[in-house]
Parts: C-alpha cells; structure tokens; sequence
C-alpha cells in the first residue's frame, strides 16, 4: 500500500481507495472538474445565463466546458503538489471554485458585474478602503471564520486521509509534481510562451464582456483567460490603432486665442452624483444645477460606462476620450498601463501643447494607482488628500465639495495668464456609503444623500461665481460618474444615465446666451465637445 497505515476512518470503507492511486487521483479530478464547471452555473443569474447562452449550440457548449480543462487540472495539481492526497485535491478544487463562483455572484448582486481580473488588483484595496467598497464586514471575524476553515479542514484532510507518495525517492517525486503544478503559471509570464497563448485564448474570446465570458467560462477559468490576454496584448500596436483612426480628434489644439488672455477649463467630476429629481423626488432642490441648465451651451443625461462603481472607468473615458472597446482588455481597469496612453489622452495632448495640468482628489494618493497613473497621463500637479486639512472624526467620512471648491479656486487663480490651464477635479462628498449620522440626525440613506446633494449644489455656486470673476475665459464641465448605490432607493437604478454640464465663465461668456436642449453624450465625448465649444480644437461640431 502506498503511503502511511490508513487510519480507522479509511479502514471502515470496504474498498480500500488509497491502494489505486492513480484510478483514485484520476477519480477525484473527474468528479472535482464535474463540479466546478456545474457550480460555476451559478456566478450569474438564470435569466442572464439564458440570455448570453441564446444562440449557442451544444458543440459551442462543449468546446466553451473543454477549454476550462486545463485550468481546472492546474488547480488540481497545485493541491495535489501540496499534500498528495486526492480527496485533499479533490475537495481543495471544488471549494477553490465554488468560493470564487460565490465572490462572482455577490459582486453581481451588488453592482451587476461578476468577477474581473482586474478585481484581483484591488483585493489589497477593497482591505484597505473598506468603506468605500462596502466591505465593513471584512473584520476580524471575517478572518477567524475564514483561517479557520481553511486549515481546520486542510488539518483533518493530513491527519485522516493517508498521502499517495510512492514508497521511495520522496523527495524526488515531491519536487516533480510542484514542477508539474506551478512551472506551467511562471512560464505564462515568458514572452515568447505568453504570446501565442494570448492570441489563441483572443481567438475564442474576441469580446471582453464579462457577462459573457463568465457564463461561457466559469468565473476562475475566465478570470485567467482574461489576465492572458491582458498579460499578452501588444499595447503598441492598439494605441497605433487609435492613433490612425481617432488622431484628428486630439491634434492641432489652437495656441491663440480670442482675448489676450489663456483659458482655463476646469473639469468637475462629482462621484455618485446623479439629479434625483428625474425620479420624481419631492422637496429637492438644486437651484445651481437649475442656474447651469440656463447656461449651459451644451447639458443633458451621460451614458453610464458603469453603474454603481468603477469610477475610475468614466474616469478615464473622460480623461481619455476613448470607448472601452477602445482599450479592450483594459477597459476594467486602464490605470494598471496607463502609459501606454500617454501620447493618445487629452491632459498628455494638452501638456505638450503649452497647458498647465493638475490633478485635484480628496483622497488616498495611491488608491486606483492615481499616484502613478496621473503624472503618466500628463498631469503636472496633483493635489490629494493630504493637501487638506481633513480629520475624519471631526468632518466626516470625505472632504466637503466646500472645501474642494476653496482649494480649486486657488489653483485656477495660480494659473499663468498667458498660459491656458487643466483642472481635473474628482470630488468625493456625494459617495457613499450614506451610514446614520453621516447628516447629524439623519439616519435614512435617501434622506442623506439627498442632504448631501443640496450641500454640493450650494458649494457649487461658489464654484460657479469664483470662476466668474476670473479675468480670463474659464470652462466648466460638470458631470456625474455614475450612479449612487443606494438600494433602499432602487435597485437597480431605473435610469442609470447621469447628468453633465459644459458651462461658458467669465469672459468665455456670450452676451446673448439662449437656452438650449438636453442632449445625451458619451463620458468618451464629452473633452472633445466642450473644446468644440471653446473653439480651441480645430476640428469643429458638424
């Protein structure tokens, strides 16, 4: 018999199972593959499993559950490697799949979105910022429950169940199968073995849709699949892409001007912001949201590139004026090869072209990686969190739009005169989440976001009539990013379009201004109109 005396548990089954390894081992991957594809049904709704499955054959079927084999065998073989013992890698595989299948569809119910592989990137965030990500229950019961499980089991698979090692040469048959099972991840990142992979892996899965792909792969298998791709994708050759094609929408920006003075445009992202008054909401008032519609030469509902989170996506499509099928694969999250964009993105075209950028966000420099991905995106300046004079227990969870608007007031006013300027501004007062007390003597999370959008539409007319008195012509583009995740209102969002201003200040202002219709518009568009507008693009508005 191979390995250790079976103890009383294993003796009391009839057939003796551990004297077959390899059928017991060959077994237990069977039936662990089995499971995992069959669990993995459930990372998603029915109805969208039904819905991305439409039009599929059964040969589609099986090649989409054939191509999960070779991941799930890695798996495998990494519990194995571990412990030689097939139930161990057996039950290891299955509750490896199942428990990502579970964070797959958790996220799904809160934000509509199953796992990425950018998620991955962020797991160290959402433990470090857990407010931000609703994760408050990440806490130290959290990790007892989940230690506990993990090597309480993994100790009773050691102790009960005995290992399969042949009888000699331990050594060498152990470091044999670790070969085996972790060799074949490092050579993925091998260039020369990843880019052949990566383009087979894009040859069946053209399309990053993540709905998609996790019904036609499974979460861990799509995840991987994903990472392959992003892993493999010759950036170089997307960006020479746009480059041909999109180019003559970011070149040629004017260097002379209508006044003897440079202008200065300001773009005001206001996270979670969205004007509830299109849901019939009574006794809301925003009388500067009213005040910009007046003067807005072009407003209206945004397309969401996300609902619900993700703000660094409307972020960047922004910033970028790029499409997310632009950027393919890094369309979750752009910032992890923000220089390979560098050339291609409004600040980094402006930059070049004389303008003073800066980059203003009241919170944690490194988070979404801004503190690499701005300075490569051509922002000369940034102002984060600890630039302001912010304690948490004393003013709340983020720094007011008030204070905000104080500090972006400074920085416009530091701008050159005959030096046209960029301020990108990312305000969190909005953001959830809308916990009592947020408002003192508010408890109902309706009710303080409600609050909290009055506070920003006051801080905003400040903002407004600071940039008015600006002896230069001053732009404002005003925009939500997304919309709020507050359930106890609608979940989801019946409209999740958010709303968006292009605003003429001070001497950019007409005389003559007449009020002009609501129009939708893409996050990607809305750089490129508003420099329309300004007439500092040569390119014009047909």
């Amino acid at each position: 018999m191979a390995g250790r005396q079976q103890t009383d548990v294993f003796a009391l089954i009839p057939l003796r199972l551990h004297d077959y390894p390899v059928l017991l081992t060959l077994g237990t991957f069977t039936l662990s593959f089995i499971v995992s594809v069959f669990m993995d049904r459930f990372a998603v709704p029915k109805r969208v499993r039904r819905a991305k499955r439409q039009g599929m054959t059964w040969k589609n079927y099986v090649f989409d559950v054939a191509v999960r084999l070779p991941i799930i065998a890695l798996v495998f073989a990494g519990f194995f490697a571990i412990s030689w013992r097939p139930l161990y890698a057996g039950a290891g595989t299955m509750s490896f799949f199942i428990i990502f299948m579970a964070i797959s569809r958790a996220k799904f119910q809160f934000i509509r979105e199953p796992l990425v592989f950018s998620d991955i990137a962020l797991v160290a965030d959402v433990f470090k910022y857990k407010t931000i990500f609703y994760a408050s229950k990440l806490n130290i019961v959290f990790w007892i429950v989940s230690f506990s499980y993990v090597f309480g089991v993994s100790g009773l698979y050691m102790w009960f169940e005995p290992h399969v090692l042949p009888e000699h040469n331990h050594l060498f048959w152990i470091f044999v199968m670790w070969l085996i099972a972790n060799v074949t991840w490092f050579l993925l990142f091998f260039a020369p073995i990843n880019a052949p992979i990566a383009a087979t892996v894009q040859r069946f899965m053209p399309v990053i849709e993540p709905r998609l792909i996790t019904v036609r792969f499974g979460t861990f298998c799509s995840v991987i699949f994903n990472f392959l791709i992003w892993l493999g994708v010759r950036r170089e050759k997307i960006v020479a892409e746009m480059s041909n094609r999109i180019l003559a929408a970011f070149q040629d920006l004017i260097d002379q001007y209508t006044t003897d003075k440079a202008p200065v445009v300001v773009v005001w992202q206001s996270e979670s912001f969205i004007d509830m008054r299109h849901f019939d909401v009574p006794g809301l008032a925003l009388p500067t949201i009213d005040r910009m519609k007046q003067r807005a030469v072009q407003w209206g509902r945004l397309n969401s590139v996300f609902e619900g989170g993700y703000t660094l996506r409307t972020e960047f499509a922004v910033l970028s004026g790029l499409q997310p099928d632009d950027i393919h694969v890094d369309a979750s999250y752009p910032y992890l090869r923000a220089s390979h964009y560098a050339d291609v993105v409004w600040p980094g075209k402006m930059r070049a072209a004389g303008w003073k950028t800066h980059f203003v966000h009241p919170y944690d420099r490194t988070f979404f990686l801004r503190h690499k991905a701005m300075p490569q995106l051509g922002f000369d300046h940034m102002s984060m969190l600890d630039s302001f004079d912010h304690d948490p227990g004393r003013d709340g969870p983020y720094v007011n739009d008030d204070k905000l608007t104080e500090k972006v007031l400074g920085i416009c006013e530091e701008v050159p005169e005959d030096q046209p300027g960029l301020v990108f501004v990312a305000s969190m007062a909005n953001h959830g989440p809308w916990e009592p007390d947020r408002v003192p003597g508010m408890t109902d999370p309706v009710e303080i976001y409600l609050e909290l959008l009055q506070q920003s539409d006051r801080a905003l007319a400040k903002l407004l009539d600071g940039l008015n008195h600006l002896d230069r012509p001053v732009w404002l583009l005003f925009y939500g990013d997304h919309a709020p995740l507050l359930k106890s209102f609608a979940d989801p969002f019946p409209d999740p379009r958010t709303d968006y201003f292009i605003v003429p200040l001070s001497a950019a202002r007409k005389a003559q201004h007449a009020p002009t219709f609501p129009k939708n518009e893409d996050p990607a568009n809305l750089v490129r109109v508003l420099l329309n507008h300004a007439g500092l693009n040569k390119e014009r508005l047909s």
